[in-house]
């Protein structure tokens, strides 16, 4: 079997303060581990600081900001969960902007956990099969989704996850997703 190469790709992970560290962390060791390049796009400069559920953890220094970024420089795009995370992304406009960009352009998209309430503001979840975090169930279907409760949901461009759970399911989809 040969490994997924993602050598020269880029691959742009969006997140703010609360993002969920582990849905941070081991999605991007994943596609950094089959060669791609990553940035972190987020709304301020500086670093963002993650959680381990409510708890603060470690911060992570942003590379570019989402009023700056460029989908058209990315081969695919990223969002990871937490509560917080996802609620300050979809309030942001160049944040949203961003996101419809990659489904505007085709390209694959990741998301995971509650990550989908930014994909809820830049209405790209109409008439696709997703999945998320319980919760957001009714959010996803009020936008237009068959929301289902799976591991790992591919629809077209679009890979969605549940939680922290899932992420060994995630981490191997989306790196297949990003090859293809």
């Amino acid at each position: 079997m040969t490994a997924t190469t993602l050598q020269g790709k880029r691959i742009a992970f969006l997140a703010t303060d609360g993002v969920e560290e582990v849905e941070y962390v081991q999605p991007r060791e994943a596609v950094e581990n089959a060669g791609a390049t990553v940035e972190l796009v987020s709304l301020k400069p500086g670093s963002i600081q993650a959680c381990n559920h409510l708890d603060q953890s470690k911060t992570y220094d942003v590379d570019v900001t989402a009023d700056k970024a460029d989908a058209g420089g990315y081969d695919a795009l990223v969002l990871p969960g937490g509560v917080a995370n996802p609620d300050f992304l979809r309030t942001d406009a160049d944040a949203v902007r961003f996101v419809r960009a990659f489904f505007d352009a085709g390209k694959p998209v990741g998301v995971i956990c509650h990550g989908p309430w930014t994909l809820v503001e830049a209405d790209v979840v109409r008439g696709r099969r997703i999945t998320s975090w319980p919760s957001l169930r009714t959010d996803l279907t009020n936008a237009g989704a068959t929301w289902v409760d799976e591991e790992c949901v591919t629809d077209g461009n679009l890979t969605s996850s549940r939680k922290p759970d899932d992420l060994p399911a995630f981490c191997q989809r989306i790196t297949q997703a990003f090859a293809a």
